[in-house]
């Protein structure tokens, strides 16, 4: 489960984000590519954008189902 404590500097402030527990799998980034990008020098993924639409908060939800190591929460604060 991600932690809210440990979420990547990079994540767009919102209730979405990755915490420090990325592999870098590419999983969400396929699943919800409106929300999520690379941190090419870094190597992990974050929300650059929140959902701002049913189908884009869909396809995040799909995203966070999907992470192999669990490592997007939806425990931030709304915006």
């Amino acid at each position: 489960m991600a932690e809210k404590d440990c979420r990547l500097p990079d994540n767009a402030p919102g209730r979405y984000y990755v915490d420090d527990q990325c592999i870098d799998c590419d999983a969400c980034r396929e699943t919800a590519p409106e929300c999520f990008s690379r941190n090419d020098d870094k190597g992990y993924s974050f929300v650059h954008r929140q959902p701002t639409d049913e189908s884009s908060r869909q396809s995040c939800l799909e995203a966070m189902e999907g992470c192999p190591v669990e490592a997007i929460g939806q425990d931030g604060d709304e915006d």
